[in-house]
C-alpha cells in the first residue's frame, strides 16, 4: 500500500507516551506542515497555541475533563479560530469586515480550523509520533480563552495532544464506504442493515446493566423524549440484560440531555468571546 494511505488507513488514537521530547527540528516540521493546510480564500483564520509547560500542561488536562495523560505528555496544541488576526489586518488596510459576526465565515474558519489540525495529525504518524484528539476544549472555552490570553476574536475549537507512542495503538474498526457513502442522492438505509453494520463495527458490545446507569439513563430519556420513551428504553434494557452501545454512548457517556443544557451557555460564550452572529 501506498505509504500515505496505509497511515491514514491505520492511523490510531495515542493516549500513552514515552517520556521523550519532540525535537524542535520535528515540531517545526509539524507546524509547517499545519501552516499548509487547505483553507477557504488562503486566509487561514486559525492560530495554534502550544503548551509545554508543566504546569499549563496539567492546568489543560484538568479542564478537558482529567484526562491526565496530557499533564505527561510532551505537547498539547490548542487549535482556535482566530478573526482577531484578520480584524487587526483589515483595520490597518481600512477593509471593511463582518467576519466575527456573519455565519457563513465562522462555518468555514470552524472547518479550516479542523484541517489544519488533521494536517498535523498526519505529520505526527509520518514522522514516528502518535496524537489524539481533545474535543472538551469546546466545553471549556471560557476557561481556555482566559488560560491562554485569547483576545476577542479567537476561540479554542479542539486540542491535539502529541509525543512518542510507549505502545502503538491498534486502529478501530469503522463503518464501511457501502454504509457512509452515497451515489448521487442520499440513501436512507434500512434498519436491519444499519443493525447490521453498528453490529459489525463494535462485535457485540455489550455492558452490563446496573441500578445507577439504569437511573441515569432513565433521567436522560425523560429528559429529551419524555416518560413514555424513558419507560419503553429501560423495557428494552431489562429484556436484553444489558445496555446496548447506543444507549451507552447517548444516554450514559455523551449524554443527550447535557448536549440539549448546554446550548444556551456555549452560544453566551461565543458571543461573549467575540462572534456576534450568535444573537
Amino acid at each position: 500500500m501506498n505509504k500515505t494511505l496505509d497511515l491514514l488507513v491505520n492511523r490510531a488514537s495515542c493516549r500513552v507516551f514515552k517520556n521523550k521530547k519532540i525535537p524542535a527540528g520535528v515540531l517545526n516540521k509539524l507546524l509547517e506542515a499545519g501552516v499548509h493546510a487547505p483553507t477557504g480564500g488562503n486566509l487561514q483564520p486559525w492560530s495554534i497555541i502550544k503548551i509545554e509547560k508543566p504546569a499549563a500542561k496539567a492546568r489543560l488536562a484538568r479542564l478537558c475533563e482529567d484526562q491526565k495523560f496530557m499533564a505527561s505528555a510532551p505537547l498539547n496544541l490548542v487549535f482556535c479560530m482566530d478573526f482577531h488576526r484578520l480584524k487587526r489586518w483589515a483595520a490597518l488596510e481600512t477593509a471593511p469586515f463582518s467576519a466575527d459576526a456573519a455565519v457563513r465565515p465562522f462555518w468555514i474558519a470552524f472547518q479550516d480550523t479542523l484541517i489544519c489540525a488533521q494536517n498535523i495529525c498526519t505529520a505526527a504518524d509520518a514522522l514516528g509520533l502518535g496524537s489524539v484528539y481533545i474535543g472538551p476544549v469546546f466545553d471549556r472555552l471560557t476557561d481556555i480563552r482566559k488560560m491562554c490570553r485569547l483576545p476577542k476574536g479567537v476561540i479554542p475549537v479542539v486540542a491535539v495532544t502529541l509525543g512518542y507512542p510507549a505502545v502503538r495503538p491498534a486502529p478501530r474498526r469503522r463503518l464501511g464506504a457501502a454504509v457512509v457513502v452515497h451515489s448521487e442522492v442520499y440513501r436512507s438505509i434500512p434498519g436491519k442493515e444499519l443493525l447490521a453494520a453498528f453490529e459489525e463495527k463494535y462485535k457485540n458490545s455489550r455492558t452490563a446493566v446496573n441500578a445507577k446507569d439504569l437511573k441515569t439513563i432513565e433521567k436522560v430519556c425523560k429528559a429529551v423524549h419524555g416518560v413514555r420513551f424513558a419507560g419503553r428504553c429501560l423495557a428494552e434494557i431489562k429484556a436484553r440484560g444489558y445496555i446496548n452501545r447506543a444507549q451507552l454512548y447517548f444516554g450514559l457517556h455523551y449524554r443527550a440531555d447535557r448536549m440539549l443544557a448546554s446550548n444556551t451557555r456555549m452560544i453566551k460564550a461565543l458571543r461573549a468571546a467575540g462572534l456576534t452572529c450568535f444573537k
